[in-house]
């Protein structure tokens, strides 16, 4: 997919759990993957868990425009996993959407 760089979208979610729900969380977040991949506009969708803190997950993800990003999260998968996962979280989803200033490899 070409997309125009000024109309890109790439967004960085950061998602801190509580340690017992660890496990849960993660598998929720991973159940996010293939059907994000598979949205219209979708550029890319990973996820990272940070290796000094385990409890702290972050998806990275980039959308071919801001419209993109708004069916994504209107997506009933995406729906589903944040109602199941705001219960565990230890603190509030912190999400930056970015645009990207520097050109790609």
């Amino acid at each position: 997919m070409k997309t125009i760089k000024a109309d890109e979208r790439h967004i960085i979610c950061k998602v801190r759990v509580q340690a017992e729900h660890r496990d849960i969380v993660k598998a929720l977040l991973l159940d996010l993957i293939g059907p994000a991949r598979r949205e219209e506009g979708c550029l890319y969708y990973h996820l990272y868990q940070q290796s000094d803190q385990l409890n702290d997950f972050y998806i990275v993800d980039g959308w071919a425009s801001e419209q993109a990003v708004a069916a994504h999260l209107a997506h009933p998968n995406v729906i589903r996993v944040v109602e199941q996962l705001l219960p565990r979280l230890a603190s509030p989803l912190e999400i930056t959407t970015n645009i990207r200033v520097s050109e790609p490899e």
